[in-house]
C-alpha cells in the first residue's frame, strides 16, 4: 500500500519544502484540537508537548546515534530553573526559552565530552549519575533555587493580539491552559522540523552510521568523539527547552519533579513509539499522557478504590512496555510503516536460476 503518484508529485521536491508542508498541516491540526477541545485536555496536551519535545531529542541520541542516556530528566531540570530565574528577573519568556536551551546545550557538551568514549551500561551509568545529582544542586543552592520546596516560576499571560486573532477565528477565550498549550506545541513543531531536516541531511548519515557500525565509519573518516558530542549537545539543547515549556506549565521547578522516574519515562516513550522516529517520540509522549489517566478511570469504574486505580496505571504502562519490546520491537511506528507499506511481493527467482537447478538435477 503506497501513497498514489499523483499525490506524490503533488509534494514539494525538497525535503525542507515537504517539512514545511508537514509543519503547516501540524500546526493547523493544532489550532483545531486546542480550539475543540477542554481546558482540561488543553492542559494534558501542554505537559504532552514538553515530553515529546524532550523525547525527539533523545530519539537523535538513542534512536539515530545509538548513545543510551538515563540523565535526560537532569537537563531538563537545568532547562527549567534557567527559565525561573531569568522570568524572576524580568527577562520575557521567549528569550528565557532559548537562553535555557543555550545553557543546556553548553552542559550537553561537557556531559557529551565526558561520556565520549562510554559505551552501552558505561555510558548508562555515567548519565545516571548525572540524573541524580543535578537535582542535588537545588538542595545545596538553596538561597537561590528554592530549596524542597522548589523556584516558583511565573507563566506568561497571552497578548492582546493573540487572544484576538484566536477569537476571531474560533470565537473563543484563550485562557491560561490554552495558551500554554499553544507555546508548548509551536514550540514542539519547529523543534519537529528543525530535527527532520537535520535528520535526513549529512549528519543523520552519519550518526547512522555511527549507530550501526562505528568501525566502518571510523575507517570512512568519521570522527566517532565529535559526531557523538554533536548528537549529545542536540539532544541536551532539546531537553533543556522541553524543560523550559514543563516550567512554565507546571509553575514550579523543584527537585522532586525531575528525578530518575523522569528519565525513564522519557526513554520509554522512545522505545514504545519507535526508536530513530520523530513521530514515534509523538506516540509515546501521548501515550506517557493519556494512558495512566484512562486506566485509572477504568480502574475507579470497575470498583477499585482510588489508591488501587492509581497503582493500576504504572502497572498497565509496564505490561504495554513489554508487549511492544516482544511483539513490536520497532515501536509503534513500526507497526505503522508494516501496515503502509503493505506485505512485500514475492519476487519470482530470475530464469537462470531455474536453469543450473534443472541442469543440477539432470546431472544427479
Amino acid at each position: 500500500m503506497r501513497a498514489p503518484a499523483a499525490l506524490r508529485r503533488l509534494l514539494p521536491a525538497s525535503v525542507l519544502g515537504r517539512n514545511l508542508l508537514v509543519l503547516l498541516g501540524g500546526l493547523v491540526a493544532v489550532v483545531l484540537v486546542l480550539e475543540l477541545t477542554s481546558p482540561f485536555r488543553n492542559s494534558q496536551l501542554a505537559t504532552m508537548s514538553y515530553y515529546a519535545i524532550a523525547a525527539t531529542g533523545l530519539t537523535v541520541l538513542t534512536g539515530l546515534n545509538g548513545q543510551i542516556s538515563l540523565g535526560h530528566g537532569a537537563l531538563m531540570a537545568i532547562g527549567a530553573y534557567t527559565t525561573g530565574l531569568l522570568l524572576e528577573a524580568g527577562v520575557p519568556f521567549p528569550p528565557a526559552m532559548l537562553a535555557a536551551t543555550a545553557v543546556t546545550a553548553v552542559a550537553g557538551v561537557v556531559v557529551g565530552a565526558a561520556a565520549a568514549r562510554l559505551h552501552g551500561p558505561y555510558l548508562a551509568g555515567a548519565t545516571l549519575a548525572l540524573a541524580v545529582g543535578v537535582p542535588g544542586l537545588a538542595l545545596y543552592f538553596d538561597g537561590l533555587l528554592g530549596g524542597e520546596q522548589g523556584l516558583p516560576i511565573e507563566s506568561p499571560q497571552p497578548p492582546g493580539w493573540f487572544a484576538d486573532g484566536i477569537y476571531f477565528l474560533s470565537a473563543n477565550d484563550v485562557g491560561s491552559a490554552k495558551y500554554l498549550a499553544y507555546i508548548g506545541w509551536g514550540t514542539l513543531l519547529l523543534v519537529m522540523l528543525l530535527l527532520s531536516n537535520l535528520i535526513a541531511g549529512r549528519y543523520g548519515r552519519i550518526w547512522r552510521a555511527v549507530r550501526d557500525h562505528e568501525v566502518a565509519a571510523e575507517l570512512a573518516g568519521v570522527r566517532l568523539g565529535r559526531m557523538r558530542i554533536l548528537a549529545f549537545v542536540v539532544s541536551a539543547a532539546c531537553a533543556g527547552l522541553g524543560g523550559s515549556v514543563l516550567g512554565m506549565v507546571v509553575r514550579l521547578a523543584a527537585p522532586s519533579g525531575f528525578t530518575i522516574v523522569l528519565s525513564l519515562s522519557l526513554l520509554t516513550a522512545v522505545v514504545v513509539g519507535g526508536l530513530g522516529s520523530l513521530g514515534g517520540a509523538l506516540l509515546g509522549s501521548a501515550l506517557l499522557v493519556f494512558l495512566p489517566p484512562a486506566v485509572t478511570g477504568l480502574g475507579t469504574e470497575a470498583g477499585l478504590s482510588g489508591v488501587q486505580s492509581a497503582q493500576l496505571a504504572p502497572l498497565v504502562y509496564g505490561v504495554v512496555l513489554v508487549v511492544v519490546m516482544l511483539l513490536a520491537p520497532g515501536g509503534a511506528m513500526g507497526i505503522a510503516r508494516r501496515i503502509w507499506r503493505g506485505r512485500p511481493r514475492r519476487q519470482p527467482r530470475p530464469e537462470s536460476e531455474h536453469v543450473d537447478a534443472s541442469e543440477s538435477g539432470g546431472r544427479e
